[in-house]
């Protein structure tokens, strides 16, 4: 196992290092100059280029993705220009609010996403298949971020049932209770999608497994139905299904980006969008490589969980 995880760390080296060229790429090729948006009304041309030179940003491109690769590597994401702060620590403070968002959601679309998958296999053409398979096509077909729309002026709007926006109430409130209040709407509108693929793709993994011999033999020595589904066939089912969790957790990561933004959720995402509208490169390019680092970890951890529930997929 050890020799597996250690390979799978080697293969996402290459993967992240493609990120950063994309990444720095993308962000010195847009219109527009970083010192021109940062001075503002001060923008004379003798300004702009005094800047330019203080930022580093008059050596050529290729130089420049050198240096700021090799500080990364040691820990150094740069400065930020819009905020006057070390980039890491921005990331890091507003990346658990984003990890509270994604790992909700992330947490809601695989329970409920497998126990619809589940219930609706062991009904098959039964009216809880028909209902939980026209429920996740609309769960799929609805975009977030309409979703997140749809309850804002629902829940928060109409009813007053929730709050319209933030992580925590402005005046009060910090606390569990009114964390959950607010995480309420952007978590379900985040994980309704991944609920949909999740459950579809547990229904297809299950069905598979209940037409295959060891289930026929374990209902015919009489082994309740119930065991038979939840201790038999779902494990060997989760081997398909746990591939598609990790898939899912990219999508929860990045849909986080545009419901943060709905919701005013104080996370990477809106930093993300803050900072490309500042043209604040360090940032958008720092907290890029960091989302994607922590997706490339997460997708390793679900390939070793695979493993360990068919140890052929080592060789």
């Amino acid at each position: 196992m050890g020799g597996y995880i250690l390979k799978r760390l080697l293969s996402a080296v290459p993967v992240l290092l493609g990120i950063t060229v994309i990444v720095f790429l993308i962000m010195s090729l847009i219109p527009g100059d970083p010192a021109t948006a940062i001075l503002g009304a001060y923008a004379t041309p003798e300004n702009v280029e005094k800047l330019n030179r203080d930022l580093g940003l008059d050596e050529p491109m290729i130089e420049r993705y050198f240096i700021w690769l090799y500080n990364m590597l040691q820990g150094d994401f740069g400065r930020s220009y819009s905020l006057n702060r070390p980039v890491l620590d921005e990331i890091l403070e507003r990346f658990s609010a984003t990890l509270i968002l994604a790992g909700t959601s992330f947490i809601l679309c695989s329970i409920l996403g497998i126990l619809a998958g589940v219930v609706s296999a062991a009904r098959q053409y039964g009216m809880a298949d028909k209902l939980i398979t026209f429920v996740v096509l609309i769960g799929i077909s609805v975009p977030s971020f309409f979703l997140g729309m749809m309850m804002i002026l629902l829940f928060a709007v109409n009813l007053r049932w929730l709050p319209v926006s933030g992580m925590y109430a402005i005046y009060g409130g910090g606390d569990l209770p009114d964390l959950i209040r607010h995480l309420t709407m952007p978590a379900l509108a985040l994980s309704a999608v991944a609920t949909g693929v999740i459950a579809r793709m547990a229904r297809s993994a299950m069905l598979e497994v209940l037409r295959q011999d060891f289930v026929r033999t374990a209902r015919a020595k009489g082994v309740h139905e119930r065991r038979v589904i939840t201790r038999h066939a779902l494990r060997a089912a989760m081997v398909a299904i746990i591939p598609v969790l990790g898939i899912q957790a990219g999508f929860v990561l990045s849909g986080a980006v545009y419901i943060e933004i709905v919701f005013q959720w104080p996370g990477v995402g809106r930093m993300l969008v803050d900072a490309i509208l500042t043209r604040d490169l360090l940032l958008v390019q720092g907290g890029v490589v960091f989302v994607a680092a922590c997706y490339v970890l997460f997708n390793i951890a679900v390939d070793v969980a695979q493993s360990l529930l068919d140890p052929r997929i080592k060789t």
